[in-house]
């Protein structure tokens, strides 16, 4: 028997989960500096919800385990997921923001990244 037919997935991802905040910037600050940014997005983001994601795009029955805060953050990530086919049952709601990731990318690909876990350590 294999392990889908016993679980009902394929593939099961255990990880983070965040909610990055990018800034696409022409170059990234030095340590105490300000640049201008030219643009701003909001996009799904930790490794475990990347993965399954990715995961569940490509076919896999998924399932993702992880933790997510009782704000808009966690219903955002909520819905994307159950958009693209996750099960979420085994998510726990948490009483602790939402993790983030506040990212600045500048033009020529290179970014720093800041992460807040949040829900992921709870």
């Amino acid at each position: 028997m294999s392990s889908s037919s016993s679980t009902g997935f394929d593939v099961v991802v255990v990880g983070s989960a965040n909610l990055d905040l990018v800034a696409r910037t022409s170059r990234l600050p030095k340590p105490g500096e300000t640049v201008s940014g030219s643009h701003f997005f909001e996009a799904c983001g930790g490794k475990g919800v990347n993965q399954a994601i990715a995961s569940a795009r490509a076919g896999a029955r998924t399932a993702f385990v992880g933790a997510l805060g009782r704000d808009h953050a966690g219903e955002t990530l909520l819905a994307a997921l159950l958009s693209d086919g996750v099960d979420v049952s085994a998510v726990q709601r948490v009483s602790v923001p939402t993790g983030r990731a506040l990212i600045g990318v500048s033009d020529d690909g290179e970014n720093s990244i800041i992460v807040i876990p949040g829900a992921n350590h709870a």
